[in-house]
């Protein structure tokens, strides 16, 4: 889906949640009985807009099951509380499916960009747990973070870049900060379920390396800083 067509999506929909929710206010018509479960469209539709732009990855396929498994629990067609007991072994498998398949993922790059990850970039799983990784004044290529139920601290600050990189992310209840040296330039494209990416640096280093950071959040959060 091209960005325009994207962002025309997201337009639509707000305008129509706005008219939506007025028209509940004013009591010209009821959510509750009007369409039970409207409030999975909250879950639903971010996936859809994900999934139509970048195909069915992992977390985002998630996100559009879970919240069709709300939805058709809301509307009685599922037992009530089913999607609990179900919501932890789909986010297993289907993460277990990313890193299994991972290299097809990684062949992936930004669509402004001829930068492709690196095969030898190490990876990096925080899995109930927590890991530190510290590169000091070694040559930096890129890497691949998973951080499930789990925490990961990457500090580059001191690390060669001697060309621009490619560091894919994925937090599912998790948290992964990254810490980049002071002279390169941070682009990044994000899939946020519920989650978000900060980027605290300011590109402005005209000709310096750029890393750029593919990043899928479900229930969890990516700092760079």
């Amino acid at each position: 889906m091209k960005p325009k067509y994207n962002h025309s999506l997201w337009g639509v929909i707000l305008i129509l949640c706005g008219i939506g929710f007025a028209g509940n206010a004013f009591g010209l018509w009821h959510f509750s009985v009007f369409f039970r479960g409207w409030w999975t469209l909250f879950i639903i539709v971010p996936c859809v807009v994900s999934v139509a732009q970048k195909g069915f990855e992992p977390l985002p396929t998630a996100g559009l099951i879970i919240g069709l498994l709300f939805l058709l629990s809301a509307w009685n067609i599922l037992p009530s509380g089913i999607v609990f007991k179900l919501f932890f072994p789909i986010a297993l498998v289907l993460v277990g499916c990313n890193i299994l398949f991972k290299d097809t993922a990684q062949r992936k790059h930004f669509k402004d960009t001829s930068t492709a990850y690196h095969a030898d970039s190490p990876e990096y799983n925080a899995i109930f747990g927590s890991q530190k990784i510290t590169c000091n004044n070694e040559v930096f290529t890129g890497a691949t973070l998973n951080s499930i139920f789990g925490g990961i601290d990457m500090d580059i600050r001191t690390a060669y870049l001697q060309e621009d990189i490619v560091v894919n992310c994925t937090t599912v209840f998790g948290g992964i900060d990254i810490f980049v040296p002071a002279n390169v330039n941070v682009q990044v494209s994000s899939v946020p379920i519920f989650g978000a990416v900060s980027n605290h640096v300011k590109n402005r280093n005209a000709g310096a390396p750029t890393i750029f950071i593919n990043a899928t959040c479900m229930f969890g959060g990516i700092d760079i800083k």
